[in-house]
């Protein structure tokens, strides 16, 4: 299995409370971005040894093992309190090399639908930006290799699709 190492809390990573002490005892959920659904992440390169979910911090706030590996597709992971009070929310978070494609188009103005070298992985798998913003996913949808907006693109707007 590939994997690569996670953007989020990927090597070392230390989390705090709110106060600047140790998060000790703190969890992290790995879901599908976009979603409930858990999604394993990995303790090393390997692939072979799946984190539990959620990932109990030891008592500097960092992951058992210092590493947190991902497979292909886009993550979210909560943030929370051994008391399991949420601090943060990180959705749409990618691995390192994961091998991400990228295709730049230009709007027309009256084209709504694109169409992407390969088809992604999910939906979720998914980053618009148009002019260097990005795009909620309820502005487009996904089906194959099509990406159709919900409103074409301005006339000579910049389009970046990344996906994996």
């Amino acid at each position: 299995m590939t994997v690569s190492i996670s953007l989020f809390a990927g090597v070392g990573a230390q989390f705090f409370t709110d106060d600047g002490v140790p998060l000790a005892g703190g969890l992290i959920y790995s879901y599908a971005a976009g979603t409930t659904t858990p999604k394993t992440a990995y303790t090393d390169s390997t692939g072979n040894i799946a984190h539990p979910n959620p990932i109990i911090l030891n008592s500097a706030g960092r992951v058992p093992g210092g590493e947190i590996w991902l497979t292909l597709g886009s993550y979210k992971f909560i943030l929370a309190t051994s008391t399991n009070v949420t601090i943060a929310t990180y959705d749409n978070v990618f691995a390192v090399g994961n091998d991400n494609i990228i295709v730049n188009f230009t709007g027309t103005g009256v084209q709504t639908i694109s169409t992407l070298l390969s088809t992604p992985v999910n939906e979720n798998s998914t980053q618009i930006y148009i002019n260097g913003v990005y795009q909620n996913k309820d502005t487009y949808s996904v089906t194959n290799t099509s990406v159709t907006f919900s409103e074409a693109p301005p006339v000579t707007s910049k389009i970046e699709v990344m996906y994996n």
